[in-house]
């Protein structure tokens, strides 16, 4: 009765020796890289930013006749959510958590002010102005206080996104941000706000002028 003889194991290639050499170097490399153990590594093959922009060009220039009397800082969350009506949100559907963060000036137009508005009696002391009342400017929104919280992209829309030229868009969720921080502006107490300190501007230096009595109202 004869026993099996077991096969030892052969020997590994010598190109498979070198193909593991290779991959533990590269492991190694890479994990020195990102963890920083191996001096002035990270520096050597980090990446370096170049501003190649043209010169900015003057496109036109307009005179400002309007006082901007307050501005008004505002944040809001945006909730945008698209879906496709046939298919599941994991295949096709996006929905991003915006931080939203602007201004809005509010001003008074002082151009607007026609001679009837501007009353003097004769010896300089009496003045009445009627100004017109104060008006919200456009929403600015700061993009280094506006992120995203969180985006949520269905199979279709991450197939999408590789072959647009602005994968990262967020287009959508800083309009809606801006129209927000416009709807706000226009529920609070910022125009009234202007009107006030026009006031004050005014009176201010028409006393400093020698006008003892100055009154300044507003209408359209």
């Amino acid at each position: 009765m004869t026993t099996p003889v077991k096969r030892l194991p052969g020997r590994m290639p010598g190109w498979a020796k070198v193909v593991t050499a290779l991959v533990l170097l590269l492991v190694v490399f890479f994990a020195g890289l990102r963890l920083s153990v191996i001096p002035g590594l990270k520096d050597l093959f980090g990446t370096e930013t170049q501003d190649r922009s043209g010169p900015a060009l003057l496109k036109s220039i307009q005179d400002i006749s309007r006082y901007d009397a307050a501005s008004g800082n505002f944040q809001v969350v945006v909730d945008l959510e698209k879906d496709a009506k046939l298919l599941p949100d994991a295949i096709r559907g996006t929905r991003t958590l915006y931080v939203g963060a602007g201004t809005v000036d509010a001003y008074v137009d002082l151009g607007k002010v026609g001679e009837n508005d501007v009353q003097v009696n004769g010896d300089r002391t009496s003045a009445r102005l009627r100004l017109p009342h104060a008006q919200l400017g456009r929403p600015a929104l700061d993009p280094d206080r506006s992120y995203a919280v969180s985006k949520q992209r269905g199979l279709f829309d991450r197939l999408g996104d590789l072959f647009s030229d602005n994968p990262n868009g967020e287009q959508a969720v800083q309009r809606l941000a801006v129209r927000h921080i416009g709807d706000a502006a226009k529920e609070s107490e910022l125009t009234a706000r202007a009107e006030s300190n026009t006031t004050g501007m005014l009176e201010g230096l028409l006393r400093s002028l020698g006008f003892k009595e100055v009154r300044v109202s507003y209408g359209n």
